[in-house]
């Protein structure tokens, strides 16, 4: 079996800078208030009818593409990790595909829907499809257009403010160098609570989940008489009831539980500690986690690569662009051990090993 290295990085984010400042002129904030529970000064928002996912997506890959000495038509398989697809479907995959001008082609492409671990998702299948010899040169994309699908009112604020757009890309090839690359990937996910961070209408549910809970109040569905509904309907609508929720607390706790251990788990199974570690590159989920989980771990400051102070959480997008930013300043060098992390909806919790 091969070794599998991340041989090209690249990230994209849109022009448009939105500080908090904006942000109030649309909800009752302050730049203040989002400071102190985020750490959030800016984020990108991309522009309507010129970016999209797959577009951003595509942007970031061409990077990766030419820093990896490789070109999109000989990329093998497409792996695309997003939560704000511009489909319901077909996915972002092939939209990228398209957008690439390589659907003559036909490699796969295959949808990643895991959110806020997306990316590692998708690295670590990568990494088995390369270590087996099936694939030479995987494209993996996060990429996140939130801003379309935000509310921008008072009711949406403790969402809205957290979110902006942008996208990472890595074209993963395989290596014969001892000791290099991807050395391990860990993931996990746990259900159980996967309403107190979700998108859920419109969706297919039809009402099931909160009738077997009992529990309707994150799903706007108090009447049993109508948990058969439509994917869409009025009320929908008229009540704004298709927008994400969050429990921030409930994800604050368990994020900054998760985050350790599974970092730990993977230096663990690398026979590695953490001060063995270069660089970390968290999901930018919320500058106060990765300031705990630092501290947890006993980490310097220029052991942590964060920048959702001027970008926002981009979801799957996060540590693509964190990581290529990161190697971009130098701050990644040839033998250096980095640890990917991250924390999400799902939940679903995700660590990565790579020695560059």
């Amino acid at each position: 079996m091969f070794q599998s290295k991340i041989a090209g990085i690249g990230h994209y984010v849109p022009s448009k800078v939105v500080s908090n400042e904006a942000l109030t002129r649309v909800m009752d904030t302050t730049d203040e208030w989002i400071q102190e529970r985020t750490g959030i000064q800016n984020r990108r928002y991309g522009t309507k009818h010129e970016e999209t996912t797959a577009t951003m997506g595509a942007a970031a890959a061409r990077i990766a593409c030419e820093r990896a000495g490789t070109s999109p038509e000989e990329i093998d398989f497409i792996i695309f990790a997003t939560l704000s697809p511009d489909y319901y479907f077909p996915g972002c995959g092939v939209l990228m595909q398209r957008e690439l001008g390589i659907t003559h082609k036909e490699v796969g492409a295959l949808d990643i829907r895991n959110q806020c671990s997306g990316f590692i998702y998708a690295l670590s299948i990568a990494d088995q499809f390369v270590k087996t010899g099936m694939y030479k040169n995987v494209l993996v994309v996060g990429s996140e257009m939130h801003s379309m699908g935000l509310d921008f009112s008072t009711r949406g604020r403790n969402v809205t403010v957290i979110f902006g757009d942008g996208a990472g890309a890595a074209v993963v090839q395989p290596t014969n160098e001892p000791n290099k690359g991807i050395l391990t990937t860990k993931l996990h996910a746990d259900g159980t609570y996967a309403e107190k961070l979700a998108f859920i209408n419109p969706g297919c549910h039809g009402g099931y989940h909160a009738a077997k809970s009992g529990d309707t109040t994150n799903f706007g569905y108090p009447d049993p008489s109508v948990f058969g509904e439509m994917f869409i309907t009025p009320r929908m609508i008229q009540e704004g009831m298709y927008y994400p929720n969050m429990d921030g607390q409930f994800v604050f706790k368990l994020a900054v539980q998760k985050f350790p251990e599974v970092i730990h788990e993977a230096l663990l199974s690398a026979g590695l500690q953490v001060s063995d570690i270069d660089m970390l590159i968290p999901h930018q989920a919320n500058l106060r986690i990765s300031q705990f989980v630092q501290k947890q771990l006993k980490l310097r400051d220029d052991q942590v690569w964060n920048n959702i102070q001027r970008f926002g959480n981009t979801t799957a997008a996060s540590i693509p662009i964190a990581l290529s930013e990161a190697w971009e300043a130098g701050k990644i060098q040839a033998g250096n051990l980095v640890c990917l992390a991250a924390f999400g909806s799902g939940f679903t919790w995700a660590s990565a090993l790579i020695r560059w």
